[in-house]
């Protein structure tokens, strides 16, 4: 592939990447946006949060993105007693066969290319933001010693609606490390149909390979080298920028929003919309790519507050009232 010119290596990395997506619609039903959008989380190089009720094939996206892709991939269940050792690793004294004793680090579970941190939100905040460094610097610090992660390294995160039971509240700070969150919802009635006949029977889909770490590592370079346009560069920052309520801010903003979206929601609609157009075959963003990804970047990074609640407003309608006005 390196001998490829940049239209022939953009054109075969999409292509694989299409192939990736007809790959996982064959072993997940009826979740075609889910799995476009945790595809480009990958392709711009970020950390993506699946959330939704249990048994929506969550666990199966993620350990099927890792077949699909040749990433060393682990598992780690969340859970209350779940200690931030249990996943970064630890230190141990051990002793030699002439007396001498040294400590030693046992890698966690976190050192791999894909981690899935399944149900995150029913291990403690302190475990959670265990993740907090890794998430943002690659690399992770046990006693002092600096450890660093495989490349590429990602995390796809699976939370359980906040409302059931034995779950925390993610913190902010890590909130704002996950590129997307992407809300995973029921299937259609044609979806659960064609899920039942080809998951109850003698014989279940398996996906293929569809590309490398190496490719996933050149998709990123691309995704950072394709240019974008000012007026998608002006919509964004707009869009962004009137979610906060600041003291120039529009009083209906300042009335219903708590908090608002940082800076890292430019780099992130930036990246994601970057992504969805390589994943797509497209040389460059739109205006569209931008609208579609307003609540995946958007919905975890603000909050309303009572007064809008008293609405019946979500944080999907209010971004929404955002479009309508940044477009």
């Amino acid at each position: 592939m390196s001998d490829l010119d940049p239209v022939g290596a953009f054109e075969e990395i999409s292509s694989r990447f299409a192939d990736a997506r007809s790959g996982l619609q064959k072993v997940i039903f009826g979740q075609e946006e889910v799995i476009e959008l945790t595809l480009a989380v990958l392709a711009a190089g970020g950390h993506g949060l699946l959330v939704g009720a249990p048994g929506l094939a969550k666990t199966l996206l993620v350990t099927s993105v890792a077949e699909l892709m040749g990433l060393s991939a682990k598992r780690v269940q969340f859970t209350p007693d779940l200690m931030p050792g249990d996943v970064l690793g630890s230190e141990v004294l051990e002793e030699s066969a002439d007396g001498k004793r040294a400590f030693r680090f046992i890698p966690g579970p976190i050192f791999c290319q894909l981690l899935m941190a399944d149900e995150i939100n029913r291990a403690s905040p302190r475990t959670q933001s265990a993740l907090l460094q890794a998430m943002q610097e690659l690399h992770v610090t046990v006693a002092g010693a600096r450890h660093d992660l495989p490349s590429p390294f990602h995390v796809l995160a699976t939370q359980n609606p906040i409302e059931q039971e034995g779950t925390y509240p993610l913190p902010e700070a890590q909130l704002d490390r996950f590129l997307l969150q992407i809300n995973v919802g029921y299937p259609d009635e044609d979806a659960e149909r064609r899920m039942l006949a080809a998951t109850t029977g003698a014989r279940t889909a398996a996906v293929e390979p569809a590309l490398t770490p190496g490719d996933l590592k050149r998709a990123q370079r691309l995704v950072r080298e394709m240019p974008i346009g000012e007026q998608i560069v002006d919509a964004i920052l707009s869009l962004v920028r009137r979610a906060r309520p600041t003291g120039d801010a529009e009083e209906r903003i300042r009335t219903l929003v708590a908090w608002g979206p940082g800076p890292r929601a430019s780099q992130a609609l930036s990246l994601s919309a970057r992504a969805l157009a390589l994943i797509d075959g497209r040389f460059a963003p739109s205006l569209d790519d931008v609208r579609r990804l307003a609540k995946p970047v958007l919905r975890h990074r603000m909050a309303l507050n009572f007064s809008a609640r008293s609405e019946g407003l979500s944080t999907d309608d209010f971004i929404d009232e955002l479009l309508a006005k940044a477009f």
